[in-house]
């Protein structure tokens, strides 16, 4: 099991404990492709999803994990929450609590919400993605994904291209990787960086054709086009020109390298739709890999029944 009582920030894990959640997560891989796909393992256990923030791909990922490991899953989403009548994340906290629930996932617009919530209640809590800060089981998931992919995770060179400075996947994946032994490697026009790259921990490219040669994997991020009309980039087709992945510069990369997205794509802009329906991009691996990974994430810090 897990020393933490929490995955808030992906560095609440040792590097042992992020090895034993994805060994973990084969494991339950292996359940996910049963054609019963259900285990007692946290049965009588309460799972509360609390999604302040729209999601698709995560909730519904954290919603089948729970279901799989036959937890009693309660869904609370912003417009259902109390939130919306002027109710604080603290009493929100505190109200869970009082319903004596086993662990919390929570996602947030506002970085350190999930904090706040696992100060006020006993609760285990999971970060579903906290505003510009951590997304912790995605960096999990992608890891898995990764050694999925080349089977081992130590010397790989994994380019992160796009938003780094707004992005809460950067900001857990680039020290996931440092912790296994990959190289983190950020790509973006200058105003899509922090304003002082060095502290990140990852090597800096400054154009992404430069990159490409030298990456085992090209993880494109999305460009957040609810806000496009702010972006600090003149025009999508501009960025599109000089920061998206297309098949001439799919071709310019190793024989073996991946091309990875946390989704949703946004196809023409950071990635074109015929480097995404290719066999080089493993972006629906990633999907799959996230019920395993949050299945396993649940299981070590609820501490499950032995895996079946």
């Amino acid at each position: 099991m897990l020393q933490t009582r929490h995955i808030i920030d992906i560095q609440d894990l040792t590097a042992d404990e992020v090895a034993l959640v994805l060994d973990t997560a084969e494991s339950f891989k292996e359940v996910n492709e049963r054609r019963i796909k259900k285990l007692p393992t946290l049965r009588g256990r309460t799972v509360v999803n609390l999604f302040l923030e729209p999601s698709t791909r995560t909730r519904t990922s954290f919603e089948i994990a729970a279901k799989r490991l036959s937890a009693d899953g309660i869904n609370m989403t912003g417009s259902a929450s109390a939130t919306v009548k002027g109710e604080s994340l603290a009493d929100t906290a505190s109200t869970i609590a009082a319903m004596a629930c086993d662990l919390i996932v929570v996602r947030h617009k506002y970085a350190g919400a999930p904090r706040i919530l696992a100060e006020k209640m006993d609760s285990h809590v999971i970060n579903g993605g906290d505003g510009m800060h951590q997304h912790p089981t995605q960096a999990l998931l992608d890891l898995f994904t990764m050694r999925e992919a080349f089977g081992k995770l130590e010397g790989l060179t994994v380019g992160i291209v796009g938003d780094i400075c707004h992005s809460r996947v950067a900001g857990s994946l680039i020290p996931a990787l440092r912790m296994v032994g990959a190289t983190p490697v950020v790509v973006a026009p200058p105003t899509l960086l922090p304003a002082r790259p060095d502290v990140l921990g990852a090597e800096v490219a400054s154009t992404l054709d430069e990159a490409l040669p030298d990456l085992d994997v090209a993880y494109m991020l999305r460009v957040q086009m609810e806000r496009a009309e702010g972006m600090p980039f003149p025009s999508v087709r501009e960025y599109a020109r000089f920061f998206g992945m297309n098949r001439a510069r799919l071709d310019t990369m190793k024989p073996h390298a991946k091309i990875m997205h946390p989704g949703p794509m946004n196809r023409g802009v950071e990635i074109s739709a015929d480097v995404a329906d290719s066999d080089r991009a493993i972006v629906l691996d990633q999907v799959n890999a996230g019920v395993a990974v949050r299945m396993a994430a649940m299981y070590l810090l609820l501490g499950g029944e032995a895996i079946a």
